[in-house]
């Protein structure tokens, strides 16, 4: 037993810190709706403020953890109140799209005035033995993160009972008209509730940053996002259970760390045990218990283009002649535009899965690292390399079936976090695997025959694929697959109605999407010549899910314009900073998008009594039932 004392501190007090970024997760989505993907960023930068503060400005460590928390706490707070409101009134889908373009804009705002991703942080908190366990040296600074935690869940647990401000907070998003009548403003309330959840954010942040000894952007942003399995234990409702799932996710980890140490074939697994204990509990937890809190607000389908058919037959044309003479005027610039032609597919399968049937997608591009993989370990095997390439795809679409199954029980913000701790799984723990790709890069190659290997006759072999991508994706949404996607998007319900089963046609979707996604993967591989962990990163997911959203509202644009923007422009730009500000210009260009999700950009929107009534006549109400306690406190 003593082997494991070192190991369940260290899982204790990660946990602790898990557990405090969950508890505020849950605060803020429980009371606006809106499940805030953006919530390691804002730990992030509070631990860059903090480094500046105490290493650059000589702030003692006390006042500049103050500074940076309470700066952050009140900041954030203050921006999520507002951008919370707006989101209210989108899809599921767009709040997800908002906030993830939210983190991608801090990550990239962090490493532009830091001028670097990771910077190193010594430890702020006293590290003095405490006391001993079996030998095992507990320190102060796991006392202290420890006793944080628990401060924070007793303290809130008690607002939440017994302060008129908690009980509000309790009922604002069930009865927010209510609340109004009563003499309490539903904005206030979300707006302390957006305080004390970005404060949470904060110390969290800079928590993390001490634990790990350095300050990264990205790291930070994502390590947090392993509380959203600590959030998920305690259903996305419970401040209490939150810290109690912190504590599980964090001694989970730790103890898989213990117990995989000594065994290769399972490297990784500590790390992605969040994530399995997210998906475990989504596909356990009772369905009733998975209904998104706040309104339920339909998308509103694309409006029809004004523009008449035989125009935009022409506009096609003209962009398929000027694809054709790119490799006459490009130059050197060829292989970015060749990279672009496979990000044509792969934009074009996520379209289908996210503009056409409302789902959510956050591990496409892992969908892409199967297909890569299949497609250098065909070819080492001696296929050919059109059957190579066909594999790749095929090999897909069973991966891709099996993400559906999530996707049969959930929608919206669960389907996202489900794909993202799928796309995390597969990136922490299969990629390191010998079958997939090992530690090493894996040989590919391009076609040897009728001048393809060439970077000219490789183009045109990849713009082949790509139209007949485009025209496989346009046929299937005028058909009746098609017009049962929009179906699927718009009410589930009223497919299962008319006696199609929404199960079925959520798999099909699932299995195109990733058989295409897959096809893109494995001819993006055959472009370098080898592939290897390093180009199939999860958080490119998040990415492209930014750039589909503000790249257009219909399927064949977006799939053509999102390679122009991730692909192109950055090929011919040479400032170093431009990818950074191109990542920061994604995220703020998706926040954009998804606020005028419902309306076109410049349409006013007009409100009033009738009109407010008018709205929540129509949205139906989800979440859980009103506390009776709350209700009667608000009366009096």
């Amino acid at each position: 037993m003593s082997d494991y004392v070192p190991y369940l501190i260290i899982g204790l007090t990660t946990g602790s810190i898990f557990g405090l970024s969950a508890m505020g997760l849950v605060l803020t989505y429980k009371t606006s709706g809106v499940f805030n993907f953006a919530h390691g960023a804002f730990g992030a930068s509070a631990a860059y403020l903090f480094l500046w503060l105490r290493d650059r400005q000589d702030v003692p460590w006390p006042l500049a953890v103050l500074i940076a928390v309470a700066a952050l706490g009140i900041v954030g707070g203050l921006v999520m109140e507002r951008l919370a409101d707006g989101l209210s009134r989108v899809p599921p889908g767009y709040r997800i799209v908002a906030t993830v373009g939210l983190m991608l804009a801090l990550i990239a705002a962090l490493q532009y005035m830091f001028s670097t991703r990771q910077l190193g942080l010594a430890p702020f908190l006293p590290r003095d033995e405490a006391f001993t366990i079996s030998g095992v040296q507990v320190k102060y600074d796991h006392l202290i993160t420890a006793a944080v935690a628990i401060v924070a869940a007793i303290a809130l647990s008690v607002f939440f009972r017994y302060a008129r401000l908690g009980k509000c907070m309790r009922a604002v998003v069930d009865s927010p008209q209510l609340m109004d009548l009563a003499g309490e403003s539903p904005v206030a309330v979300r707006r302390y509730a957006w305080l004390i959840g970005c404060t949470f954010a904060a110390v969290s942040g800079v928590l993390f940053a001490s634990t790990q000894q350095s300050v990264d952007a990205l790291l930070l942003s994502l390590l947090v996002v392993q509380a959203f399995g600590a959030a998920a234990i305690g259903g996305f409702t419970s401040i209490p259970l939150a810290y109690v799932g912190g504590l599980v996710v964090g001694l989970a980890q730790a103890i898989t760390s213990k117990e995989v140490s000594g065994t290769p074939s399972l490297t990784g697994l500590d790390i992605s045990m969040p994530f399995v204990i997210l998906i475990i509990v989504l596909l356990a937890m009772p369905k009733h218990r998975l209904q998104e809190i706040g309104l339920v607000v339909k998308p509103r389908a694309p409006r029809p283009s004004p523009l008449p058919p035989r125009l935009r037959a022409g506009i096609a044309a003209a962009v398929l002649l000027g694809a054709v003479l790119v490799p006459f005027v490009v130059g050197s610039k060829l292989p970015v535009w060749t990279n672009a032609l496979c990000h044509v597919t792969l934009f074009a399968s996520l379209g289908l899965l996210v503009l056409s049937s409302g789902q959510i997608s956050l591990c496409q591009w892992g969908f892409a690292a199967v297909g890569g993989v299949t497609f250098a370990r065909m070819l080492d095997s001696g296929v050919p390399w059109g059957f190579a390439v066909l594999l790749g795809a095929l090999v897909t679409v069973p991966v891709g079936a099996l993400v559906a199954i999530p996707a049969i029980r959930l929608s919206g913000l669960y389907l996202g976090l489900a794909t993202l701790g799928f796309g995390v799984l597969l990136a922490g723990f299969f990629y390191q695997r010998d079958y997939f790709f090992g530690t090493r890069s894996l040989p590919t190659a391009r076609p040897q025959a009728f001048g393809l290997e060439s970077d000219r006759g490789f183009y045109y072999l990849l713009l082949a694929i790509a139209v007949a991508t485009l025209l496989l994706v346009h046929g299937i949404e005028r058909s009746r697959l098609g017009r049962l996607l929009r179906g699927l998007a718009d009410s589930p319900l009223a497919l299962i109605t008319l006696g199609t089963s929404a199960n079925v046609t959520r798999v099909i979707v699932f299995s195109i999407s990733a058989f295409l996604a897959g096809l893109s993967g494995a001819t993006f591989s055959a472009l370098f010549g080898s592939i290897s962990v390093d180009q199939f990163g999860y958080f490119k997911s998040i990415v492209i899910l930014a750039v589909l959203v503000i790249s257009g509202r219909t399927t064949l644009n977006a799939a053509v314009v999102a390679p122009l923007l991730l692909i192109v422009l950055p090929g011919y730009v040479t400032n170093a900073d431009f990818l950074v500000l191109e990542q920061l210009a994604f995220g703020l260009l998706a926040i954009a998008a998804a606020l005028f999700a419902q309306r076109p950009l410049g349409e006013r929107e007009v409100r009033g009594p009738l009109v407010a009534a008018t709205a929540l006549r129509a949205a139906r109400p989800t979440g859980t039932t009103p506390d009776r306690a709350a209700a009667l406190s608000l009366s009096r």
